[in-house]
């Protein structure tokens, strides 16, 4: 389950925009996991709320994203990723002349559950079936 929450400045974003950075957030896992998986959260900071080395700053956006779902399997994984999404986020940070930063959590699988279900080990059927249907089931992994 990726969880991104983007703080920006206030009115950084209108909600249509909102939106469509929210849908390109979830294409960059939809190839490998049901949509519903991702979580985007966005939080406005008031123009005196966000400081950086101890001044105030109103052109910055900080992102946080937090991984349960999957692991990045080697340090040329995580450096593709890190790369895709700083491709992704160009149009809505840097194209916008916003300063950014990023970062990315990784829980243990098994700290997780949905809606009550146990979600299926990735690349295992029931988990083909939970992209294909892009809903929680009952049938877990055991």
């Amino acid at each position: 389950m990726p969880l991104w929450k983007v703080y920006h400045p206030a009115g950084a974003y209108t909600r249509d925009e909102k939106r469509a950075f929210a849908q390109k957030m979830t294409s960059i896992y939809a190839r490998v996991m049901p949509k519903f998986y991702v979580n985007v959260l966005f939080e406005e900071v008031p123009e005196d709320s966000f400081f950086i080395g101890g001044e105030p700053r109103n052109d910055f956006v900080r992102i946080t994203m937090d991984h349960i779902a999957r692991a990045f399997p080697s340090k040329e994984g995580s450096k593709r990723f890190i790369d895709a999404v700083n491709d992704l986020i160009t149009p809505w940070v840097k194209d916008r002349g916003f300063d950014w930063e990023f970062h990315i959590d990784e829980t243990p699988f098994d700290l997780w559950s949905i809606q009550g279900f146990y979600p299926p080990r990735e690349g295992t059927e029931d988990e083909k079936r939970w992209i294909a249907e892009n809903k929680p089931s009952p049938r877990t992994h055991g």
